[in-house]
């Protein structure tokens, strides 16, 4: 339980809401599946302020082994990114994946499920420094506690694990067509992607450009083409795991010249790192066919100093430009932001991250606002 003093400090002053509740985007009873359940459906938590400032809620969805209370809280108790926005006149959604935790399905009615796994959520997540599976990985320092067993931080974030399908593509496909639903029901949005729901962004917004204002993308899922592993000095990073057949993930994209039957993305490596600390990314071969519906929406990619993300996210967002997609990528040091790992939301540092968030929303989409206007 948090002290009433902690609970003061977090909150500051008193959220006043509107109204909040939940609400079920897409699915459908599947007879063919023992007990007929419901398959596919999303959960969304949604918060509406009093004082309303955005005319675009914010969607937040979550990466791998987690659920939406990655942006309703810290490990150590202090307030999550949903709070951030909604004190700042911001409507927010906070969703749960598809199969995954309030989005519930019966045992593995929509696929097997992942085991747990504690030696990568150590790695990956809380204490990348003790590790040094890739070259930034030393200088993360803002995870708020000794990031390991025993420790009263890293147990409340371990106790919110959940297992991902083990499907990839199953996974962008049914979260793809949820998230579609949930638009369709609440309208025009930004969606707030990290890690692995990265993927699900561009289809949606190649779907349905018009209901995606902007795209946050905090370290999407990547690199194009192949994943990355990571092996420690001296080689550092092993592509891994199958082609992603639309070069950012597994379901079709809409590329110009389209692709005709039976025809596959052509990709190239380049010859060599832009720099020693960063992987040999993939590219489209030249000429790169483009992707016209994501080239509507506002794009904003966001990595930490300290993250595995920190050796490849430079790739993303070079292949999105390489396919006439412009983005804002942003690397926190750069900006003076030191010190972050992957779980950047939960670290000691994250409200001066959703700071940084919200400045570039509020320029976009006020840029938008006026393109709009001068369209009429």
């Amino acid at each position: 339980m948090i002290k009433k003093s902690a609970r003061r400090r977090a909150a500051g002053k008193p959220l006043v809401l509107d109204t909040s509740g939940y609400l079920y985007a897409g699915g459908k009873i599947d007879r063919s599946v023992e007990g007929s359940p419901t398959v596919g459906q999303m959960y969304a938590e949604y918060f509406i302020p009093r004082t309303l400032k955005s005319p675009f809620p914010i969607v937040m969805i979550h990466g791998g082994s987690q659920t939406g209370t990655n942006f309703t809280g810290t490990p150590d108790g202090r307030e999550g990114w949903a709070q951030y926005f909604l004190r700042r006149g911001h409507a927010v959604y906070v969703v749960d994946q598809v199969a995954r935790g309030r989005s519930a399905h019966f045992s593995l009615s929509q696929g097997a499920v992942q085991a747990g796994n504690l030696a990568r959520t150590e790695q990956r997540f809380v204490a990348p420094e003790r590790f040094n599976l890739w070259p930034q990985a030393k200088r993360h320092t803002q995870w708020p506690g000794a990031g390991k067993p025993g420790d009263a931080a890293f147990e409340a974030f371990y106790a919110t694990q959940f297992p991902s399908l083990e499907s990839y593509p199953r996974q962008q496909e049914i979260n793809r067509d949820a998230i579609i639903a949930l638009l369709e029901k609440i309208g025009p949005t930004v969606l707030l992607v990290h890690s692995q729901s990265g993927a699900f962004a561009w289809p949606v917004a190649d779907e349905r450009p018009k209901l995606v204002k902007a795209i946050v993308a905090v370290e999407p899922n990547g690199p194009p083409v192949y994943e990355t592993d990571f092996k420690g000095t001296p080689d550092w990073f092993v592509d891994v795991g199958p082609r992603k057949t639309s070069g950012l993930g597994m379901v079709p994209l809409r590329y110009d010249p389209p692709l005709k039957s039976g025809e596959e993305l052509s990709f190239m490596r380049q010859d060599k790192p832009d720099t020693p600390d960063l992987v040999r990314g993939w590219l489209q071969a030249e000429p790169a066919r483009r992707l016209p519906n994501l080239a509507r929406v506002p794009i904003l990619i966001l990595v930490a100093e300290a993250s595995y993300h920190a050796a490849y996210d430079h790739v993303t967002a070079a292949y999105l430009a390489q396919a006439g997609v412009p983005n804002t990528f942003v690397r926190l040091p750069d900006i003076g932001i030191r010190g972050n790992g992957h779980m950047m939301m939960l670290e000691k540092n994250s409200d001066e991250i959703a700071g940084v968030i919200e400045g570039w929303l509020k320029n976009t989409l006020k840029k938008k606002r006026k393109v709009a206007r001068k369209n009429r």
